[in-house]
This record gives structure tokens, sequence and C-alpha cells, in this order.
């Protein structure tokens, strides 16, 4: 990618309307204008309905938009080969999604051998990332149910960083967690990104998980976008809508510094 490129956005949504079955169906995001940076954190925050998970599969052609345009790397996603585009976004869900049936060896290897890797750079790779995400190698051997939750989410970001894709897709990723074990994963995911500085779209309903790892809050309401602001932007808004959220989450707010 030249130089030029590198300036650009990662990610471009360019008057992006998605509609629930086709031109006659009901509407689920509405016109939305907004640019990710590369190797921001960019924080999807609203309540359930609000369009964040549509917005989020829209990135990786999971969902295809009734109109407008997203650019990826500045290349809309209609001129991508959906299985490029695909490979080159990482993605974790809440659900985490491991095969039960594969190792946890073979389920961080899956994405660099479907790339034809050779066996031992696989296995290498696979070593490094579970030393990345806090998990001994030792477990590499052992099955999806052997693992308690917080282990099965720590190897679904493993996974998802398997082939060093520049763009992660986080979809509310510690929200089945416990409250210990997810405090734990933020903190280690904010490890992560100052040492890989990926670009991160990140849909969370948790305004303290927003505020603690965004670079920037997107915050969304009835599938529109209301406004994009830091996180201490976000806490001095005026905004009527992030004035509740500020309320229902209480006083004691913090950002990350």
């Amino acid at each position: 990618m030249n130089d030029a490129s590198n300036t650009r956005p990662a990610i471009e949504f360019r008057n992006v309307a998605y509609k629930v079955n086709g031109d006659k169906g009901r509407e689920l995001l509405h016109d939305l204008n907004l640019e990710v940076q590369r190797g921001e954190t960019l924080v999807l925050l609203g309540r359930s309905g609000s369009g964040k998970t549509t917005t989020l599969k829209l990135i990786n052609r999971l969902l295809t938009p009734s109109s407008g345009e997203i650019v990826v790397e500045t290349r809309p996603t209609n001129d991508w080969d959906v299985i490029r585009l695909r490979r080159m976004i990482g993605y974790v869900i809440q659900e985490i999604g491991l095969f039960p049936h594969f190792t946890v060896e073979q389920n961080i290897g899956l994405v660099p051998k479907i790339e034809k890797w050779r066996p031992d750079r696989i296995g290498a790779r696979v070593e490094e990332l579970l030393e990345l995400v806090g998990l001994n190698p030792e477990i590499a051997s052992r099955y999806p149910r052997e693992l308690s939750g917080g282990q099965r989410q720590r190897v679904g970001v493993a996974r998802a960083l398997a082939a060093d894709p520049p763009i992660l897709l986080m979809d509310e990723p510690f929200g089945a967690l416990d409250l210990i074990t997810r405090a734990e994963l933020q903190r280690e995911f904010l490890g992560l990104q100052k040492r890989l500085g990926k670009t991160v779209v990140f849909v969370t309903h948790d305004l303290r998980e927003a505020l603690l790892l965004g670079t920037r809050i997107a915050l969304m309401d009835a599938g529109r976008l209301v406004t994009v602001q830091t996180p201490k932007e976000f806490l001095d808004s005026n905004d009527p809508l992030a004035a509740a959220y500020k309320e229902a989450f209480g006083t004691d707010l913090k950002i990350n510094c």
C-alpha cells in the first residue's frame, strides 16, 4: 500500500443505509457517514436495536448495504473478493464460535492453514499467539469444552489475529463473562492494542467499557449515528443521549489515560 493510501481512513461509510428484506423492508440503518482511522479503536455504543451489529457486519460483507458505499482499505467492499476481504479482517464475537471438534491449535491455525502456511510456521504462530493472549501454550491440544469461558474468549481473540489481519471487528466480545474475567480481558486488550496497533471496531452497550477501550466513541440510536467523540469529549458532552448514558452509569466514570 502506498504512502497516499496510508493517510486514508481504514474504513469509510458513505451515506449507507440497510433495510431488512430489500427496498421495501424496515430500515435498520439510516444514512450512515463514518470514518475509522488506521490504528484506532472505534467503539460503537448503543442500546439493543441501535444498529451497532448491523454496522459491524456491513464491513466484512456479512450484510450488504441497501444504498451507499463502504470502503475498506481504499476499495469499495463490492470491489473486493469477499473471501480475501474477510481474511484480512479478524472477527471476534460474544459467543466465540470456536469449532468444538477442533483443538485449540486447530482453531487458531485454521486461516493460516487455508492460506497454505507450512505446518511448522502454523505451530510457531499458535504458540506465539497463545502467549500473546495470556494462555499457556500447553493448552494447544485441548478442546473448547475443556476450557473456561475466559480461556475460550482468549482463544477466539488469538484465532482472529492468526493471519495478522490489519482490521479487527469485535462484537461485545466480553459481554458474557463474569465481571472479574471481563475486567482482566479488557486490560489485556488494551495491552494488545498498544503492541499491535490494529484498526479495531468494537461493539458494546456498556459505557464504562467504551470509555476504557475506545479511541473514539460513535454513539448510535435507532439506526442513526448521533455523535462521534473522544472519551473525554463524551464525558464533557451536553448531547441529551450522551447525558442519559452518563446518568445511567453513574458519576464515577473514567477514561483510560
